[in-house]
C-alpha cells in the first residue's frame, strides 16, 4: 500500500500536492479574521465596474466607513482594488465566483449521487471534510472552498494563489475494501483529471508520478490523498484537488517550482463552474470502477499520460540520498518500476521524490 497507518484507523496517503493556496502559514492570517462582509462586497464588485462606497453601504445597511474597512487589505487575496473619488471602488479584474446550481447542472447524469457545497472560505476543504466523514458524512460528498488559509500539501510544502485564480476542492468517497485496496488511488485520480482536461480542449498535459499533473513542464495541478478506516474495510478517502486556472506573474516568482495554468492556452477562458463540474464527472467514473476493479484496469493509461515514461530520473530519497534510472512504468498498485545500474527497483509514493536525471 502506498501510505502508512497512523493511530486511530486513520491513514494519509502522501499521494499529493494540491494546488496553490495561500495559507496561515504564508501571510500569517487567521482563518478567523475574515470578514464575512468582504466577501459579499467582492461578490458585488466581481464585474470589474465600479460601485460607489455610498451605494455600496446602503445596499448592505452598513456605513461608509465599514465599506472600507472591510475592503482594506484586499491585496491578501491577489486582487487589486481601485479606489478613486467620485466614483467608488472596481476590482482590476473580474472574478468569476463557484456556484453550487451551477456546479449541479453542469454535472447532468453525473450529479447522482454527489452533493456539492461551495464555501467563501475555510482552513482546508480536506480538514473540514476528514471532519464530518467521521461523522457519517455520506460518499459523494464534495466541498469547494474559494479561500483557504490552512490548505495542505504533500511533504508540507505552502501553496498560493489568488481569490479565483484557481479551484481547490476535496470530495468524499467510501469503499467496501479497505485501506490495504487503495493503493494506486492517487494515479487513478490522476486518469481522471487528465480525461477532464482531454473534454476541456486541453492539449498536452501530462502525469508525474506519483499525484501531479504537469503541462508545459509546469505543475497544473496536484492531488492530495487521506484516508480513513481499516485495513480489511470499510474504508472512506477525502481527496483534494489544486488546479491552476491563473497564475499571476507576481505569484510565480514566490512558487518554488514551475508552474502552469489553463489560462496561458490559446482557448477560451476556461468558466471555473464548468471546470469544476466535468472534473467531478470524471473522478466520480473513475472511483466507481476503482471500487471494483483497482487501478490495474488504469496503468496503461496512466502510464501512456507519464511525462517521464521511458526517461532517465533521478530518485531523492529520505536520507538525502538520490538513485538514477530509466523509468519502466508501473506496477498494478502503482509502485514506480525502475531499471536501475543494479536492476529494476521499485518505489512506493511518499517515500521518494521524482526528477529529471
Amino acid at each position: 500500500m502506498s501510505g502508512k497507518d497512523a493511530p486511530g484507523g486513520h491513514a494519509r496517503l502522501p499521494l499529493l500536492n494540491p494546488l496553490p493556496r495561500a495559507g496561515e502559514e504564508a501571510n500569517g492570517k487567521s482563518n478567523s479574521q475574515i470578514k464575512p462582509l468582504t466577501f459579499a462586497l467582492l461578490r458585488r464588485l466581481a464585474d470589474s465596474e465600479f460601485h460607489s462606497g455610498e451605494t455600496l453601504a446602503r445596499e448592505f445597511g452598513v456605513t461608509r466607513a465599514t465599506v472600507c474597512n472591510a475592503l482594506h487589505d484586499i491585496d491578501r487575496y491577489g486582487l487589486t482594488l481601485y479606489s478613486v473619488r467620485g466614483r467608488g471602488y472596481r476590482l482590476a479584474r473580474p472574478l468569476q465566483w463557484l456556484d453550487a446550481g451551477l456546479i449541479r447542472s453542469g454535472l447532468g447524469a453525473a450529479a447522482d449521487g454527489l452533493q456539492v457545497e461551495v464555501m467563501d472560505h475555510a482552513s482546508s476543504s480536506n480538514a473540514l471534510l476528514l471532519q464530518r466523514c467521521a461523522q457519517g458524512a455520506a460518499s459523494g460528498t464534495v466541498l469547494a472552498v474559494e479561500w483557504q488559509t490552512a490548505g495542505r500539501g504533500r511533504l508540507g510544502r505552502i501553496w498560493h494563489s489568488g481569490l479565483g485564480d484557481t479551484l481547490t476542492f476535496s470530495l468524499l468517497w467510501r469503499f467496501d475494501g479497505g485501506l490495504a485496496a487503495l493503493s494506486g488511488l492517487s494515479l487513478a485520480v490522476g486518469v481522471a483529471m487528465m480525461r477532464a482536461l482531454r473534454e476541456l480542449g486541453v492539449a498536452g498535459a501530462g502525469l508525474k508520478w506519483p499525484n501531479d499533473v504537469l503541462l508545459n513542464e509546469g505543475k497544473l495541478a496536484g492531488i492530495l490523498i487521506e484516508a480513513q478506516g481499516d485495513m480489511l474495510g470499510p474504508s472512506a478517502v477525502v481527496i483534494g484537488i489544486g488546479l491552476n486556472l491563473a497564475v499571476p506573474e507576481a505569484l510565480r516568482e514566490r512558487i518554488e517550482q514551475p508552474v502552469s495554468d489553463l489560462i496561458s492556452l490559446d482557448l477560451p477562458q476556461a468558466e471555473r463552474n464548468q471546470v469544476l463540474a466535468v472534473s467531478l464527472k470524471h473522478l466520480a467514473e473513475v472511483l466507481r470502477g476503482f471500487g471494483q476493479g483497482g487501478f490495474a484496469p488504469l496503468r496503461d493509461e496512466w502510464e501512456r499520460h507519464h511525462v517521464y515514461q521511458g526517461r532517465a530520473v533521478m530518485m531523492l530519497m529520505p536520507d538525502g540520498s538520490h538513485v538514477n534510472g530509466t523509468v519502466l512504468g508501473v506496477t498494478d498498485e502503482g509502485v514506480l518500476r525502475l531499471m536501475t545500474g543494479q536492476g529494476e527497483r521499485l518505489f512506493n509514493a511518499g517515500e521518494v521524490s521524482l526528477r529529471s536525471a
